[in-house]
């Protein structure tokens, strides 16, 4: 493994800076104080920008939307975002699901569906997780049934985030009761505009907004499917598995972050430099925190904690970055007292209030894009090769035919 620095050439240097002017234009504090209100992980504006410069998906060829750049220029353009602090959540899902709409859709919907995404108009949401389902996506219990040539879709997911900001929800649903969990199972892309589809907010600990939605008797035109009838999970598992850090791609891009939890880390970094300032700045009688070695052992813990979690790749990587988000963010507003706990935008808040929404954010990290059990067990299956635990009481679906056994 090569893990030099890229040298960048001339012209590609002068793209950082046009990536970097185009943030700094683009990205503006209202933009931030809009995410910092709502937690939602995307903005319009800065979206449909992104898409005039063929920048949703950078490295499509011009004829398709993109703007044809090569690996290092979508890196480049990648870092800038990050540095930006550009919202991104509903850029990310909306590129996932763009990949099964490459692999999957019929010939009918699939060259609009993407020019409408490379242009922004088109936004796609992950409609996984059901109020009852936990963990377990193959468990779907959202039902589509066949009448004529729609679907009548009923049921409701959970934590679809970003559904209030797209156009379509990437939804598994239940066709068959009757075969295995993993076969009965089809993919549809459920236009959120539809009647009978209710969207309800939830606001995190954390401050970023969710959402449960509804499908009461919603139609759907059986050329917004997704693959083959039952054939869902194989749809699925592309976005899926790139969302866990696996498949094909998984590690395919040689300039990508080796761990996942990079953007977690990101705010245990802004945390952690909000503390050093605090920790080198004199008090009254002229002494420093920094003065004392245990304060300076605290801080290098936990930097060396997130060192160790930019080295950690794949989804071990994931595990590690919570980890040492959740236990970080608590030594901070330990080390530092009230001022650590004050919330941002509040009058005495330590650096803005940083430590005290890495606090918060660091809640739901457990969570995100599965839950680190799920994580670990895929660490478990299929990095470690363990076999696949078998747990007392564990529920399985079985078909009617063998329940009749």
């Amino acid at each position: 493994m090569n893990l030099g620095m890229v040298r960048l050439t001339r012209e590609q240097q002068a793209f950082a800076a046009q990536a970097r002017e185009f943030f700094a234009t683009h990205v503006t504090t209202e933009v931030l104080e809009h995410e910092r209100r709502t937690g939602d992980g995307f903005n319009e504006g800065v979206h449909l920008a992104l898409g005039r410069r063929g920048w949703i998906m950078p490295a499509w060829p011009a004829e398709h939307g993109g703007a044809g750049l090569d690996a290092v220029q979508v890196r480049v353009l990648e870092l800038e975002a990050s540095r930006a602090r550009m919202p991104f959540v509903t850029l990310g899902t909306t590129r996932m699901v763009a990949r099964a709409v490459e692999r999957h859709a019929s010939d009918e919907i699939r060259p609009g569906l993407l020019r409408e995404v490379a242009a922004g108009t088109v936004r796609f949401c992950l409609g996984y997780s059901e109020p009852e389902g936990g963990s377990d996506i193959a468990a779907a219990r959202v039902r589509a049934v066949r009448d004529g040539g729609d679907w009548v879709i009923n049921g409701a997911k959970i934590f679809t985030t970003g559904a209030h900001n797209c156009q379509y929800t990437f939804l598994i649903t239940r066709t068959d009761p009757d075969l295995p969990k993993h076969q009965g199972l089809t993919m549809f892309l459920v236009p959120l505009s539809e009647p009978g589809v209710q969207i309800q907010p939830i606001r995190t600990f954390g401050g970023e907004r969710t959402n449960v939605v509804y499908f009461g008797d919603v139609r759907v035109p059986d050329a917004l499917r997704l693959g083959g009838v039952n054939d869902g999970w194989s749809v699925l598992r592309g976005p899926l598995d790139s969302e866990h850090g696996m498949g094909d791609d998984a590690g395919a891009r040689k300039l990508a972050d080796l761990s996942m939890g990079k953007g977690y880390l990101h705010e245990l970094g802004r945390a952690l430099h909000v503390a050093v300032e605090w920790a080198v700045t004199p008090r009254a009688d002229g002494t420093r925190p920094a003065d004392d070695p245990y304060v300076r052992y605290r801080l290098g813990k936990i930097e060396i904690d997130i060192q160790a979690a930019l080295c950690t790749p794949g989804p071990m990587g994931r595990v590690k970055a919570s980890d040492a988000l959740v236990h970080g963010a608590a030594a901070l507003m330990d080390l530092l007292g009230p001022e650590a706990v004050v919330s941002e935008g509040a009058e005495g808040a330590a650096g803005g209030g940083r430590i005290e929404f890495a606090h918060r954010f660091a809640q739901g990290t457990a969570t995100y894009g599965g839950t680190v059990e799920v994580f670990r067990a895929i660490i478990a299956q299929h990095v470690l090769g363990l076999p696949r635990p078998s747990y007392p009481g564990s529920k399985m679906l079985v078909s009617a035919a063998q329940r009749k056994r």
